[in-house]
């Protein structure tokens, strides 16, 4: 597989005031220190500290800045495929320009003067610097040689394919931000050369910023600020360092004693996803913008193996998360699972209100699943006092266990819900016999013994419905949709499926998150017996009262199904690519076990796309939803085996 993978860093060194040649060779020292990373920012002005006041208009001082450049440019060489961006004040028709320099190969390939020239509180800039807004398409003379010089530059790497922009302070700040007309124009990595003195809550603002642009603009920011050296008279500065990507934070430092670098690994692939799905970026005129080549490598071989994809993660400590859809942090993962469950009260209000109808019928296994959207009926009660939940169980003797229908009456009592008990197991043998089907489980692929169990539950709750003016509320997750793990017009129907967009990851967590917050101790006790109890449909006999059928043992375990659906539909990666992900996130697991899992997941995934073809209405809650009315449109009789033979081959 092509690696889409750049090693970014953001450096902070110490700076000596006013003695450019010492601060080139501390830029020199972290770049080569660093000579595994494509691109590395430096701050703004770095080359001659930021806080040089009038020295900026001594010629001695800018022809050492210049000659600094040209320093860091030459040992540029000896880093193939290392762009570094520095910052130095610059002479160009008369006036003086704060700017931004793209340094690769040996050469200086472009430079971007600063757009936004402060004149407040502390700042004075204008005293010593133009505005670089118009300048288009010009050229400025460094070391004797014509650079492109102007607003419009971006460095590309035509192998890679990784773009670049430049900007100082600033232009970050501003609502017409320049960082936004880069990445409309192509740039995936922007690096922000900054010099902000330390006050109460602007590292915070900073952060906030440097995120907000790096998800607006579908991009990574690499932001570099002058460090504690520049510190004098009433001004401190805090050497801030950030990256982020897709806004997300990937790293931070801040009051660093000494030179300080801190790396992060970009993935190209997951920036242009966003790109090519969110077809908004099409509409820029990026047509005004010079490409200046610079090499940017990417972290490791150009081509790599799904083994060679793991060990890097690793080494880089950039693994993902094992539960994509759930929060590491406890606090934001309890908030997410309220946010969600607002969600899914509102959407299921919201048909109620325009339906008129105020019964809701349910049926309550005593599962995960029947659970969650228990308590979406109660939290829909707070909105509408006068809805009637009924909470139906529907045991089938011998396949039923006491565990899993104890589960539901407890939950249904603690709920204050309307509580039936049906049983099944009479109705259904004569409609087995009456189809030629014998009484008895056939074994394992007895799919009409088992689905005719889900067909008559689902027969059941619509038949209460209509007799009640009530509406079916179902029960099936995400995760269930994307495998094909429900009956068709069983479980697999309802009238509003409120769970249909939330993976079974995050299902258990929203219980577990509920259980923690209810404040109801009969309510957390049973909470906390129905996420310890195994997944199971419980369509087939029991085992002396235990259950036997454990749906993770069919179709594998709901975590790494998950990981799977995540990482192939919120960024289109290829099975390979998804495998060494997983492979890195799950250790334990051996790669042919793992190429197994994978094939289970996409043979089901491509030949279940039938059920999700007409699923129920639901309110969609996440980044990834399978509705074929929503954000997922495909056709039923796809064929996997370009994916299949991938994953067969890596």
């Amino acid at each position: 597989m092509k690696n889409t993978y750049v090693k970014a860093a953001a450096a902070v060194p110490s700076v000596t005031i006013g003695l450019p040649a010492a601060n080139a060779a501390e830029t020199i020292k972290l770049m080569q220190a660093h000579a595994d990373c494509g691109v590395i920012v430096f701050p703004e002005l770095g080359l001659t500290a930021c806080t040089c006041g009038d020295l900026f208009a001594q010629s001695a001082l800018l022809d050492a800045a210049e000659a600094a450049l040209l320093e860091v440019a030459a040992a540029s060489a000896k880093l193939p495929g290392q762009t570094a961006v520095v910052g130095l004040p610059l002479r160009f028709e008369g006036s003086l320009f704060n700017c931004a320099a793209f340094v690769s190969g040996g050469e200086v390939a472009g430079i971007v003067p600063k757009s936004f020239i402060p004149a407040y509180g502390s700042k004075a800039e204008g005293r010593w610097f133009a505005s670089g807004e118009k300048i288009i398409g010009r050229e400025i003379v460094i070391g004797g040689v014509p650079v492109p010089f102007g607003i419009d530059v971006l460095a590309e790497d035509a192998v890679s394919g990784a773009v670049l922009g430049a900007l100082l302070s600033e232009d970050l700040f501003v609502p017409d931000s320049p960082a936004m007309h880069a990445a409309m124009a192509g740039a995936q990595i922007i690096a922000v050369l900054a010099a902000f003195e330390e006050a109460v809550r602007q590292a915070e603002y900073r952060r906030q910023t440097v995120i907000h642009a790096s998800r607006t603009g579908r991009c990574a920011c690499v932001f570099a600020s002058a460090g504690n050296d520049e510190s004098t008279t009433d001004l401190v500065y805090s050497g801030q360092a950030l990256l982020a990507a897709n806004g997300h934070l990937k790293g931070e430092s801040i009051m660093p004693e000494a030179s300080h670098v801190i790396t992060a690994l970009i993935d190209l692939e997951e920036l242009m996803h966003d790109r090519y799905v969110q077809n908004t970026f099409a509409a820029a005129d990026s047509t005004w913008y010079r490409h200046v080549p610079v090499s940017v490598k990417p972290c490791g071989k150009p081509e790599m193996t799904v083994n060679e994809l793991k060990t890097m993660l690793v080494r880089e400590k950039a693994q993902p998360q094992r539960l994509p859809f759930v929060p590491a942090d406890y606090t934001e993962k309890a908030e997410r699972s309220m946010q969600i469950l607002r969600i899914q009260a509102a959407g299921l209000t919201g048909r109620l209100k325009r339906t008129g109808i105020r019964t809701l019928v349910i049926g309550v296994s005593g599962g995960l699943d029947s659970t969650l959207a228990l308590l979406v009926c109660h939290e829909a009660k707070k909105r509408l006092p006068d809805i009637r939940t009924i909470g139906i169980t529907m045991p089938s003797q011998g396949n039923t266990t006491d565990l899993t229908k104890d589960n539901a009456l407890r939950l249904m009592e603690a709920l204050q819900v309307e509580s039936r008990e049906i049983p099944i197991r009479d109705t259904v043998e004569s409609h087995l016999m009456d189809i030629g089907h014998p009484r008895e489980y056939q074994g394992e692929g007895d799919t009409a013994y088992e689905n005719a169990q889900a067909r008559m539950r689902t027969m059941i709750l619509m038949d209460v419905a209509n007799m009640e003016n009530g509406l079916v509320v179902g029960t099936g997750d995400l995760s269930e949709l994307a495998l094909g793990w429900c009956t068709y017009n069983g479980d697999h129907m309802s009238m509003y499926d409120v769970n249909g967009d939330v993976p079974k990851t995050l299902v258990r967590h929203i219980c577990d998150s509920y259980a923690d917050l209810c404040g109801n101790k009969e309510l957390h006790d049973v909470l906390k017996v129905v996420i310890g109890t195994p997944i199971s449909p419980e369509l087939t006999p029991n085992r002396k009262g235990r259950i036997a059928q454990k749906t993770e043992e069919k179709i594998g375990k709901y975590d790494l199904n998950d990981f799977f659906l995540y990482q192939a539909l919120r960024y289109g990666y290829a099975p390979d690519k998804v495998i060494g992900l997983a492979m890195s996130a799950y250790p334990e697991i051996r790669k042919p076990d793992m190429k197994e899992a994978a094939l289970r997941f996409y043979r089901r995934f491509f030949s279940q796309q039938f059920k999700r073809s007409c699923m129920p209405d639901g309110p969609k809650v996440g980044s990834i939803d399978l509705s074929p009315r929503g954000d997922w449109h495909m056709p039923s009789d796809a064929s996997a085996a370009l994916w299949l033979d991938i994953i067969k081959n890596c």
